[in-house]
């Protein structure tokens, strides 16, 4: 079952090494790009590369480059007509060796906001106007778990889909949002609506709650709870003060601790569907007929939200 990602959502999963791929729709104020993966038990330095074309002589925009090598730091620079400019560099080390991190480029109007596991880390203005970046590179000493682009729009030879089809995305997005989190869905659900929760699994979590509630009634549509103490993720609804029958398979869990999750739920005519990291994991069937009624998601417990659209 394909996964269709929905218009400014640009997601890329597993990605091989070297990265070194077209920026969909080229770089643009308000776009965020999300990397997840995981840094070498031995690594020594890795780079991500905004760069002003492909070739091995094209301009780099901004260069960010963590180094372990004794004194640790994070080199930023950028390099013109072949010749490097004046380094930046932060004494500060975000990443850890065999840890699972989440680095987010943020591009602003005067400069990239660069933010690691949740936490602002560095701010470097432009030297290269923005518009002049095309392509994302990424190589070193890492693997890469995902690379999302958001805000951005689809590339130009990116065929659209039918507008039947299209999942959307209607509401803004929230970054770095405290847990609990209560969003409004603004018109209620509709069919093809498409939920974004981008997260992170704290290793000693125990139990965590996404829930598609009717705020006048209390009824939940869906109760998705990823048990990490169980090794299960159980479904249900909670309609006129009852439970349902709990469903439990799917068709792998990609929740577990110290993980970060990139989580799609979709609403169609007659069920959600959930991706998580580019996979289907599973779908539930409508049993609250009118979900139009739906106006509230709900994520509580032990989770710590990075990206939430609704």
């Amino acid at each position: 079952m394909a996964f269709v990602p929905a218009p400014g959502y640009q997601p890329a999963y597993n990605p091989t090494l070297p990265y070194h791929r077209p920026i969909p729709g080229s770089l643009s104020v308000g776009m965020s790009i999300y990397i997840q993966g995981v840094a070498s038990e031995h690594m020594k330095r890795f780079f991500v590369n905004f760069e002003v074309g492909q070739g091995p002589e094209a301009d780099i925009a901004f260069h960010f480059n963590p180094r372990f090598d004794g004194w640790d730091k994070v080199v930023l620079n950028t390099r013109q007509n072949g010749n490097w400019g004046n380094e930046e560099k932060k004494r500060s080390m975000p990443f850890s060796k065999g840890a699972a991190f989440e680095l987010v480029f943020m591009v602003l109007a005067d400069h990239y906001k660069v933010v690691v596991n949740g936490n602002p880390f560095y701010e470097f203005g432009h030297r290269i106007p923005l518009q002049m970046v095309t392509h994302l590179h990424v190589d070193g000493d890492l693997q890469l778990q995902s690379i999302n682009f958001i805000g951005g729009q689809p590339a130009p030879n990116q065929v659209p889909m039918p507008n039947p089809v299209y999942p959307t995305m209607e509401g803004p997005p929230t970054f770095n949002p405290p847990v609990p989190f209560n969003g409004r869905l603004q018109g209620g659900l509709t069919a093809r609506r498409t939920i974004i929760v981008k997260g992170y699994v704290p290793p000693t979590a125990k139990s965590f709650v996404i829930n598609f509630k009717v705020g006048s009634s209390g009824d939940l549509a869906l109760h998705i709870n990823p048990r990490l103490n169980e090794g299960t993720v159980v479904r249900n609804s909670f309609l006129n003060g009852l439970w349902g029958a709990e469903e439990r398979k799917v068709s792998y869990n990609p929740f577990g601790p110290g993980l970060f999750f990139d989580l799609s739920i979709r609403c169609g005519m007659d069920r959600f569907k959930v991706y998580a990291n580019g996979q289907h994991i599973f779908d539930f069937s409508h049993r609250l007929s009118a979900f139009q009624r739906v106006d509230m998601v709900e994520i509580q417990g032990d989770v710590t939200l990075s990206y939430v659209q609704i």
